[in-house]
């Protein structure tokens, strides 16, 4: 009770900038003396301030001048009307001014505590599940991040917020019980495949003109929201939905080589990224003229053949499993087991050149190893049984060429016009027969 009555009484003698009533009333030496009075009383501990910076203190001192706990709902309205008047006393004050740039940090604190008040913090767990997502409590102060779902900025000086460890959907503590989308990793583990048709538009009667995803009224005319399409979906979302992202669509760049980044709604946003590094395109099946117009693809699938060659040699190598030569590939992995599937990224990465150029200097280690470094694997090369010339032979050589029956490698040219005949093959057959003989 106490305090009630010394906070009134200061209330009574402070002087209140908002209040131009008072000011013009007052001279300024009784204006002066009140406050002097005012603040030796309540507040003896404190020193004296000048007077724009005791007005300028004034628009806080009904809310941070409380102790914890003791805000009610009125609090709220006086917050807005302080942060009101503040807003009017920035426009009159002159420009560039201290007092201004004073009173625009204290709008800013004003609006921070009304958010607070808002949504005051409470204890979060620090792991939730909901709809698959799984919500892991940040810890980051940062105010660059966007809810979501409500497409506001994330305070994180006052706000409570989650960030799904799969999909990467961030949204505020308050927002997580109005998530009505499953995260998108799951789509990507249970369906991971493309759109393979170039934006496949429906048209909005189709969708009832209501956003695909969370289905609030729109329409091409902007009311009574703006309806964006995904170039990805060809669907049409409300903006809350649609941020206007841009990523590369995986139909374009199969059908038209084409990689220029197209509009795309969030959750297609989200989608695409966690499905760029997946090698789901098996080109010789969807598009295989794009090779005849493509060099790079060309030169790559070459690569990868030979790479695919060289496995054998080191997975029965002792010194390069040490040397661990295939974890050189760990970011592409699928290049080490087929030669026909492609991510997106690896798509990406032969149109700007970068995968050519890292994979080309793979092969030459790789080769390295096989033909100059290790001397077991040098003991597994071939000699031409066709001509029984020349130096030791390779499947992965430029110039030589392989039995698809016995594996066995000759010179190119050796095994073109001996193309009716192979050795190794005619050794094997004879064996055979000998032994079948030798059974009866």
């Amino acid at each position: 009770m106490e305090y009630d009555e010394k906070l009134a009484h200061f209330r009574q003698t402070r002087l209140n900038p908002f209040d131009r009533g008072e000011e013009e009333d007052q001279p300024e030496g009784g204006k002066a003396t009140q406050q002097h009075e005012a603040s030796s009383e309540l507040f003896s501990e404190t020193k004296t301030h000048s007077s724009d910076r005791t007005m300028d203190l004034g628009l806080a001192e009904d809310h941070f001048s409380r102790p914890v706990g003791s805000f009610v709902a009125s609090d709220i309205e006086q917050l807005k009307l302080a942060i009101e008047e503040c807003k009017k006393l920035i426009l009159e004050l002159p420009e560039h001014s201290e007092r201004q740039k004073d009173t625009v940090v204290k709008l800013i604190h004003l609006r921070l505590k009304l958010q607070e008040l808002k949504d005051p913090e409470e204890d979060e767990p620090n792991l939730r599940v909901i709809l698959e997502h799984r919500f892991s409590k940040e810890k980051s102060k940062s105010v660059k991040q966007t809810c979501d779902k409500c497409s506001t900025i994330i305070w994180g000086l006052i706000q409570t917020w989650y960030t799904c460890t799969g999909c990467y959907y961030r949204c505020h503590s308050k927002c997580m019980n109005q998530i009505t989308k499953p995260c998108v990793r799951s789509k990507v583990s249970h369906q991971s495949e493309y759109e393979l048709s170039i934006c496949p538009e429906i048209g909005l009667d189709r969708q009832d003109y209501r956003c695909a995803e969370c289905r609030t009224p729109i329409s091409l005319r902007g009311v009574p929201s703006e309806a964006r399409q995904c170039d990805y979906t060809g669907q049409y979302y409300c903006s809350t939905c649609h941020w206007n992202d841009t990523a590369i669509i995986p139909a374009r760049v199969i059908h038209n080589w084409e990689f220029e980044p197209r509009k795309v709604c969030r959750s297609s946003m989200r989608y695409l990224t966690l499905m760029m590094p997946r090698p789901v395109l098996k080109m010789k099946e969807i598009n295989p003229l794009l090779f005849n117009f493509v060099e790079e693809l060309v030169e790559i699938r070459k690569l990868r053949h030979d790479i695919l060659l060289m496995k054998p040699y080191f997975i029965t190598c002792k010194e390069a499993m040490e040397a661990r030569l295939l974890l050189q590939l760990q970011d592409r992995q699928h290049f080490v087991e087929n030669d026909d599937m492609y991510s997106l990224q690896d798509l990406i990465d032969i149109s700007t050149g970068r995968l050519s150029c890292s994979l080309t200097e793979i092969h030459t280690t790789f080769a390295k190893h096989i033909k100059l470094d290790c001397e077991r694997c040098q003991a597994k090369g071939f000699v031409c049984e066709l001509c029984k010339e020349g130096d030791v032979l390779f499947p992965f050589d430029s110039h030589t060429s392989v039995c698809h029956e016995c594996s066995a490698v000759f010179h190119r040219d050796c095994y073109y016009d001996h193309s009716t005949t192979c050795p190794r093959c005619a050794r094997m057959t004879d064996r055979q027969q000998d032994e079948v003989e030798e059974e009866k």
